[in-house]
């Protein structure tokens, strides 16, 4: 099987060009443990198909390195829009991607023939909490106390088509994530799990953020978990519109239209290797 190693500001996956490379569905939870494992496999955050699609031009089809399906990876989609460029399956530098059953829209930047960075249209942000979904006695989850491992926090949750529980704090550098990371990940409030981000705000036009992913673990990045932050910010009053977060891998800008309610992410794609597995 071909694949390529891809990474958008350190968030890796391994991709594989599902038109070409036909694996059994049932067979894909075990491979991409297998695939994904940093020690035995090729090492990644989990393992995209790009396959055909007939409601957009390209499927994404990700799974977590746990072998869990997931419903959208901002990190993700820009690598897939480099993909398909850069491997001559479209010339076109505005597509479609569809994940999960939501359509995508991606602006490719181009340069020397390769897309260097990509602009994504991630849609609006959902706010109620049924649907993020948070247990919630308020219709949405603002500045709310979620008490973990005996600690009072402040929570703030938003989907942008996955679930995220956005916690600010004074310091995140010395944030043991590892050990309270997976306890928000699994907390009784999330019935389909949490990815949470740990935030500082630094001014009203940039944040630091790290995350705990749901099914991973820390990542060095988390796309979809910086534009739920800038959401988080805006709603809470910390920043403007705009703002560049600050990721362990690099940086993305995140604007939220509000008068148009979409969320807007631009960021790097980079490919790492190419490799026959």
């Amino acid at each position: 099987m071909k694949f390529t190693k891809m990474q958008g500001c350190g968030n890796d996956y391994v991709y594989v060009d599902g038109s070409r490379e036909r694996i059994p569905q049932e067979e894909k939870t075990a491979l991409v443990r297998r695939l994904s494992d940093r020690h035995f496999g090729i090492g990644g955050d989990g393992v995209i198909f790009i396959n055909p699609s007939d409601e957009a031009d390209f499927e994404m089809e990700m799974f977590n390195a746990d072998g869990t399906r997931a419903e959208m990876c901002g990190n993700g989609i820009r690598c897939v829009g480099k993909f398909v460029y850069d491997k001559g399956l479209t010339d076109k530098t505005d597509i479609t991607v569809i994940s999960a059953g939501s359509v995508k829209y991606l602006t490719l930047i181009v340069k020397d023939g390769k897309v260097e960075q990509v602009k994504v249209n991630m849609g609006a942000p959902e706010l109620k909490a049924a649907l993020v979904p948070v247990v919630s006695e308020n219709e949405r989850v603002i500045d709310e106390p979620i008490c973990v491992q005996g600690k009072d926090y402040k929570m703030t949750c938003v989907s942008m088509g996955n679930p995220h529980a956005v916690v600010y704090l004074d310091d995140v550098d010395f944030l043991a994530i590892e050990e309270i990371g997976p306890y928000f990940e699994n907390h009784g409030r999330f019935p389909r799990r949490t990815n949470t981000e740990f935030v500082k705000v630094i001014d009203r036009n940039t944040v630091q953020m790290r995350v705990w992913e749901r099914g991973t673990g820390e990542t060095l990045a988390c796309g979809t978990g910086a534009c739920a932050v800038a959401v988080a910010c805006v709603l809470n009053g910390l920043t403007e519109e705009t703002v560049t977060v600050k990721l362990l891998g690099g940086d993305l800008v995140i604007t939220w239209d509000r008068e148009a309610d979409l969320v807007y992410m631009t960021g790097p794609a980079a490919t790492v290797f190419e490799g026959e597995i």
